[in-house]
């Protein structure tokens, strides 16, 4: 009986493997690939012969057919709107916004006037100090092409295995990041970020740095191999987005296929506009106080905007206005206040230890 059952749910596992690949838009041989597998599952099935490799095929299966075959979302090239987007998200940075409004630009006159129904973008390479907000306009970059968008965390890279996957010869084997990326944006072809490209630990950084030279040159992205797969990935239409502190740990041939654009240190008289303007007004409300319940004096601000020194980012500067808004809204539920001026007589009460 438990072996009638056992049979019974294979054959049921086996329907929806067959359902996935019919469903899926796979390349023709891969196609074939995949039914040529089923059939041997299916063979497994009915001699009763399963045995881990059962597993390893259909973990394959489930791989091939979810990943977005054949999806391309449709870029928005509409250069006002994209920097209208990018005032939104960052202040300043008009040399980096006015880079980024470039290759829109040029994107939309070569398939307007130039009649390419496929436009690759370039690979785009984001240098800042910490907090500078890399990160973030690549985000508002996908936001504003109407692309999907993934990241892939260089830092907790172990080996290029885990940027090219590892052959289904071995036990546990898997997809790897870029793959896996691909899968998680539904399209083939996302804004990819590529974050943090210099913190590769030295021991692997030459085969990583290797990949990421066939991720970013054209000549070679549109057959990547996943040693998972086993079957060539067209990446010619991802935008790679990369970005790093330095440029000292990236290899000289990964270079020379990005972009580079300098991302600023912000000044003072910006972090302070962006204080008031942008983070104030977000960490009131989730700290739930309303707008009449906290003001800053503005004659404050040069010392919220800059509590232990120069900092180039703006991270510190969030962790600031987030402890005063969370020590006002105790001071409020205590009944200590119902609302509270933070002027250069008190700022140190709420600045105290953050």
């Amino acid at each position: 009986m438990p072996d009638n059952v056992n049979q019974s749910l294979f054959a049921e596992e086996l329907v929806k493997l067959k359902s996935k690949i019919d469903g899926a838009k796979l390349p023709d041989d891969l196609r074939g690939k995949s039914e040529e597998m089923l059939a041997r599952l299916r063979r497994m099935v009915d001699t009763g012969s399963y045995s881990a490799e059962y597993d390893r095929i259909a973990h394959y299966i489930e791989w091939v057919t979810t990943l977005p075959w054949g999806t391309y979302t449709t870029d928005h090239l509409d250069i006002a709107a994209a920097g209208a987007a990018m005032n939104k998200t960052h202040y300043g940075m008009q040399e980096a916004k006015d880079r980024i409004l470039e290759y829109v630009a040029t994107m939309k006159l070569r398939h307007d006037q130039g009649g390419e129904q496929v436009v690759h973008a370039p690979a785009i390479f984001l240098v800042g100090l910490v907090g500078t907000g890399k990160t973030t306009f690549a985000y508002s970059l996908a936001e504003t092409l109407g692309r999907k968008f993934a990241r892939i965390p260089f830092g907790g890279l172990g080996s290029a295995r885990d940027l090219r996957g590892r052959s289904r010869l071995f036990p546990e084997a898997e997809p790897g990041a870029i793959v896996k990326a691909i899968r998680d944006a539904g399209s083939m072809n996302p804004v990819l970020l590529l974050d943090e490209i210099d913190r590769v630990g030295a021991e692997e950084r030459a085969d990583i740095m290797g990949v990421l030279v066939e991720l970013l040159d054209p000549t070679q992205n549109n057959r990547f191999l996943d040693h998972y797969l086993d079957y060539p990935l067209d990446l010619s239409q991802v935008l790679f987005i990369a970005t790093a502190n330095n440029t000292t740990n990236v290899a000289t041939a990964a270079l020379d296929r990005l972009e580079l654009i300098q991302m600023p240190s912000y000044t003072d008289e910006e972090k302070i506009h962006i204080a008031a303007e942008f983070l104030l007004p977000k960490a009131m409300k989730d700290a739930g106080l309303l707008p009449s319940q906290l003001s800053i004096d503005p004659a404050v601000w040069p010392v919220v905007a800059r509590p232990l020194g120069f900092d180039a980012g703006i991270r510190t500067l969030q962790r600031t206005i987030s402890a005063l808004t969370r020590r006002v809204a105790r001071e409020v539920v205590e009944g200590k206040a119902q609302s509270v001026t933070i002027d250069v007589n008190n700022y140190k009460t709420y600045m105290k230890a953050y």
